[in-house]
C-alpha cells in the first residue's frame, strides 16, 4: 500500500560546467529514484535551440519526464524571474505526485534564484535599454567599475547583455546592483530535503569532452539548424544569440570566418565558458562535489550521490519506489 506523502521529500540539484556529464547522471538518477528532471538552462527554454544546447533526445524524454524545455519562442524574452516561477511550479507538481525533483543544469543564476529568491531590481526600461545598447561596451564597463565595483569584479565582462542590465539598474535606482541582491546565504528552496551537488572532471578530460561535443553538434547539423532559426527571429533575440555555437555560426553564415575556423572558435569559447562556470559554482554553488574522472561509470556517480543524501534512508527509497 502506498504510504502518504512525507514532508521531507528529497530535492536534488545537480550543477557543473558544460559537457561534464550532468545530463547523463541526472537521467540515470531520476530513473533510479522515480524522479523528474527540471532543466536549469537559460537556452534550453527556447523552442528550436536543440542541437546547440544539447537538449535531451526524444528517447531520453521517453525515459523520464522533463520540465522547462521548449517553453518560449525565439521571439520571446526569458529571465531568472520567469525561471523561478516555472521551476517552483514544476517542483511543486513533481512533489505532489510523490516523485523526486532533480534540477539539473549549468546556469548559476537560475540555481541561485531558485534557492534564494531574487533581489529587488527594477523592471527593464525600454528607452534606457536602447540607449545603453548603443553605448560602447568599454564605456559601460568603465561606468560599472566606478559606481559598482563589486558587480564589476564578478560580472562576465564579455557578456554585453549582463553588463547593460547592471548599468541599467544603476541608472534607474541610483544604487549598485550588488546591493540589491537577495540574501543568498539562506536557502529558500521550500519544503523538502535539498542536496546541492556539483559535478567536475579533470581539465584535460573536460576539454576532450567539449571538443567531442562540438564536433558532434556540427555533424548533427548545427549550421542547418541555425539557418532555419535565423528565419524565425534568432538574430533579433539578444538572449538567444548569446547561446554558444549559434552566434559563431551566424557569423560564419555572414562570411566572417570559414567553417573550420568557426568550429575551432566554438570549442575555444565553450572551454572558456566552462571555466567561468566552475569559477562561479566554486564560489556560490554546491557544497558537495563529485569528480566524475574518478568514477568508473555514471552509475557509480549515481550511487555516490545516493550515499551522500542523509535523508534517503532505506524506508524513504522504498516509498519512492512505490510511486514509480
Amino acid at each position: 500500500m502506498t504510504q502518504p506523502a512525507q514532508a521531507k521529500t528529497p530535492l536534488i540539484l545537480l550543477a557543473g560546467p558544460t559537457a561534464v556529464g550532468k545530463s547523463e547522471v541526472a537521467l540515470l538518477l531520476a530513473e533510479k529514484i522515480g524522479g523528474e528532471i527540471v532543466s536549469v538552462d537559460s537556452m534550453q527554454v527556447y523552442r528550436g535551440l536543440d542541437i546547440g544546447t544539447a537538449k535531451p533526445t526524444p528517447e531520453e524524454r521517453g525515459r523520464v519526464r522533463y520540465h522547462l524545455l521548449d517553453v518560449v519562442n525565439l521571439t520571446e524574452p526569458f529571465d531568472a524571474a520567469q525561471f523561478l516561477r516555472l521551476a517552483s511550479a514544476a517542483v511543486a507538481g513533481i512533489q505532489a505526485r510523490g516523485r523526486v525533483p532533480v534540477l539539473c543544469g549549468g546556469t548559476g543564476l537560475y540555481f541561485k534564484a531558485f534557492l534564494n529568491g531574487l533581489g529587488e531590481a527594477p523592471k527593464a526600461d525600454a528607452a534606457l535599454r536602447m540607449q545603453l545598447e548603443a553605448t560602447p561596451l568599454r564605456d559601460l564597463l568603465a561606468e560599472l567599475a566606478a559606481k559598482d565595483p563589486a558587480t564589476y569584479r564578478k560580472i562576465d565582462r564579455q557578456n554585453a547583455r549582463r553588463v547593460i542590465r547592471a548599468v541599467e539598474v544603476l541608472r534607474l535606482t541610483g544604487k549598485p546592483q550588488s546591493r540589491q541582491r537577495a540574501d543568498w546565504s539562506h536557502s529558500k528552496a521550500g519544503p523538502g530535503t535539498a542536496m546541492f551537488i556539483g559535478l567536475t572532471r579533470s581539465s584535460s578530460e573536460l576539454q576532450e569532452r567539449i571538443n567531442l561535443r562540438v564536433d558532434k553538434m556540427f555533424e548533427q547539423g548545427l549550421v542547418r539548424e541555425t539557418e532555419k532559426l535565423l528565419k524565425h527571429g534568432l538574430a533579433e533575440n539578444r538572449t538567444a544569440m548569446q547561446a554558444l555555437g549559434y552566434r559563431q555560426v551566424v557569423e560564419h553564415l555572414r562570411g566572417v570566418r570559414s567553417l573550420p575556423e568557426t568550429i575551432e572558435l566554438v570549442k575555444i569559447r565553450t572551454r572558456q565558458f566552462a571555466k567561468r562556470q566552475m569559477t562561479w559554482f566554486k564560489k556560490y554553488g554546491p557544497s558537495t562535489w563529485i569528480n566524475l574522472s574518478l568514477q568508473d561509470a555514471f552509475e557509480s556517480a549515481v550511487c555516490d550521490i545516493l550515499a551522500r543524501v542523509p535523508a534517503w534512508q532505506p524506508s524513504d527509497l522504498a516509498f519512492i519506489g512505490e510511486n514509480i
